[in-house]
């Protein structure tokens, strides 16, 4: 009869069963590493998207975020949540989120103002674009108008640029902040029309609005759906919208050179993922984006918002803004512009 050599019954008796102490604390340790590793995927998959945006909650980047971010956050399955992080002209946003560690997700929502104009004008805007971001998901695109006030007796583009000639103490453009693309794109128009005018920054559209139609500046330079509801009101007049061709949202406006000068220009709002973020993730995330871009929901909201959606991949969007670039960074350049 076989009988178990006693060096193997040994070996048995001290760590073949499960109750041994040794066995014990070897399934003990893997039974942590289990829990460890299973909390720590629970918290990738459980940590919310931060969306950053520079301006204050109402203005139309905002509004775009939260468009966004609602239907974001079922695709995800985790929360999103947007952050006003307000100041400097949007460049302490660009700031936070460039300085993101890979632990928290965070997008960064931003316009022209952001990520061209300030690091072109700032020496010490604390970020590079190219550098320090990647582009996602290129969202929204806007127009901008130039309006006059009812006082002003003109109501083409055209008999607005004879009259600014003849009245040179008159030729005051006013734009919602200096630095902005409004202020860039009044210095475009002025240039190719040969008409040369000061340029008024306000501190927002609201200001500026209120100065146009009080008929202290004559003229305002903004983005066309924050001056379409004073037009839609008759208390201003648009001229023309900046567009290659006309605006849905008021198609009788003239775009600009459909009234004789020969410019176009539009804005935009773009997420961007700091260079942090792990390249796949940022991809999954312009994915999803994508996807909501093109939802039927998504879009009616943002029409109703006087918004144009904008669906765009990755590649799309880094193609996007080479040639906004080559566009813009001359223009912003030449203007001389220090804040």
């Amino acid at each position: 009869m076989w009988k178990p050599h006693p060096s193997s019954q040994t070996l048995s008796q001290s760590s073949g069963r499960p109750g041994h102490p040794r066995r014990r604390a070897v399934w003990a340790g893997l039974l942590a590493g289990c829990l460890a590793w299973g909390a720590t995927l629970a918290h990738a998959q459980e940590a919310p998207l931060r969306i950053v945006v520079g301006y204050a909650p109402g203005g139309s980047t905002d509004r775009v975020a939260r468009i966004v971010a609602d239907k974001l956050a079922s695709k995800l399955g985790t929360p999103v949540i947007v952050e006003n992080k307000t100041g400097a002209g949007g460049r302490l946003s660009a700031q936070a989120v460039k300085a993101a560690p890979a632990s928290q997700p965070t997008l960064l929502l931003a316009n022209p103002a952001v990520m061209l104009v300030a690091p072109l004008v700032f020496p010490d805007s604390g970020y590079d674009p190219e550098r320090d971001f990647q582009p996602v998901s290129h969202v929204n695109s806007y127009e901008f108008g130039v309006a006059v006030a009812t006082a002003v007796p003109v109501r083409e583009l055209s008999h607005l640029m004879a009259w600014l000639r003849a009245n040179p103490e008159k030729a005051n453009f006013g734009v919602p902040a200096t630095g902005s693309l409004p202020h860039f794109f009044g210095l475009m128009v002025g240039d190719t029309a040969q008409v040369r005018a000061e340029v008024v920054g306000y501190r927002g559209s609201a200001p500026l609005l209120n100065d146009l139609l009080g008929g202290q500046v004559p003229v305002a330079f903004d983005t066309f759906d924050t001056l379409l509801p004073q037009h839609e009101a008759g208390k201003i007049r648009i001229l023309a919208v900046s567009s290659a061709k006309r605006s849905p949202l008021d198609p009788r406006i003239p775009t600009f050179k459909e009234a004789g000068l020969n410019v176009a220009a539009t804005g935009w709002n773009t997420f961007f993922a700091p260079m942090s973020m792990p390249k796949a993730q940022a991809e999954r995330l312009a994915g999803l984006i994508h996807d909501v871009m093109k939802d039927p929901e998504v879009q009616r909201k943002f029409e109703a918002s006087k918004l144009t959606p904008e669906v765009a991949t990755m590649a799309q969007t880094e193609a996007m803004l080479k040639a906004y670039r080559a566009q813009w960074a001359p223009v912003v350049q030449r203007s001389g512009f220090k804040p």
